[in-house]
Order: structure tokens, then sequence, then C-alpha cells
């Protein structure tokens, strides 16, 4: 496996629609390969999630894990590794959480985002095999983070309120400890 260099914002791949995967290309050797390697990538940096357009690739394929004592997301519950491909999202409920985001694509920069509580996730996994479950909280809103990257959408674009921008130096100083208790929140109350 290898680490991928990660891509950017400003590189206009994380601004295109990534495509469909078909049963034989996901099958593909370069395709398995290129899973084996975000896997990677998304644990080197410590990441909660990637896209294949955040390694230069426009396939609609994202990995969501949240390893125990994510340095970068310590208030995050754990998410077994899920392969997600073709994904389809559909909110369930009108009931809405602020989640302050930062993205592997977007260096020390983070911000509040207005997510669904719940979402319904539709998508094969590597073998092809389909799912549909429903993510809550905090998990459901690292669903919508990277389905979005698939569609070119960066969480910058779904801030509504700009002064919530910060380093994760700021971040870390002001912020931190407040987002963290409503984090803690969402988590005891929708259970992910």
């Amino acid at each position: 496996m290898t680490v991928l260099d990660i891509v950017t914002v400003g590189d206009p791949v994380l601004r295109e629609r990534a495509r469909e995967v078909s049963a034989e290309e996901l099958r593909s050797e370069a395709v398995q390969r290129l899973i084996d390697d975000m896997i990677e990538t998304k644990r080197a940096a410590n990441g909660a999630g990637i896209a294949a357009n955040q390694v230069g690739e426009t396939l609609r394929i994202a990995i969501v894990e949240v390893e125990p004592d994510n340095p970068r997301y310590p208030y995050k519950p754990p998410v077994p590794l899920t392969v997600v491909v073709n994904p389809e999202l559909e909110p369930v409920g009108d009931e809405q959480v602020e989640i302050v985001e930062g993205c592997l694509s977007i260096p020390d920069l983070r911000g509040a985002v207005p997510r669904a509580a719940a979402v319904r996730v539709r998508y094969h996994d590597r073998d092809g095999e389909p799912h549909e479950e429903v993510r809550r909280g905090l998990t459901a809103g690292t669903f919508q983070h990277e389905v979005d990257h698939l569609d070119g959408i960066l969480f910058l674009d779904r801030v509504r309120d700009p002064t919530t921008f910060s380093t994760w130096e700021q971040f870390d100083r002001h912020g931190r400890e407040a987002f963290e208790a409503r984090a803690r929140a969402i988590v005891a109350r929708l259970g992910e």
C-alpha cells in the first residue's frame, strides 16, 4: 500500500463531480489498489474519511473510518472501516446539528457546518455488496462531508457564518472545549 498525495483546495479536481464506478471497474486490480491506498492515506493523515477526488481520482469512492483515540478528532465515536462506493444520501427528518469540521484537503482550517442529524446511506462496499443504513450525529456528518467531496463540494461552501473559520491552533485555544462539549451531547443524544 502507498500513502498518496492529498490534493488541496484550489486544485480543480476537488470541484468535479466524481463519476459512478461500474461493477466490473470496482473488481479491477487498479480500483482495489486505489481503495487500499486511500485507506493507508487516510490513516497516515489521521483523517475520519477521504474521498477519491482528494487523491486526484474522480471515482465515486470514499473511505470512512474513525479509529479510537484519533488525534485530529478525539471527540468522534469510533466508526469501523467502511468503503463507500457510489453512495446516495437522504436526510432522515429535518433536524440539523452544527459540526465544526476540518478537512485533509484544507489544511489548518476549521469551520461550523450545519448537517442533517441523521441520514440514510445507500452504497456498495468494495466487494460490490449493497448496503443501506441510517447514520446519526457526528458519523452522519462525516458521511455527508465525504459525499460532498464526491459532488465537488467542500465544507467551506457549507459554512453559513464565516466568523466560525479558525486555524487549528486558534480552535484549540478558543473553541475546542465548547465544541467538544456540544459533540459529546450530540453523541449522547443521537448515538453516533
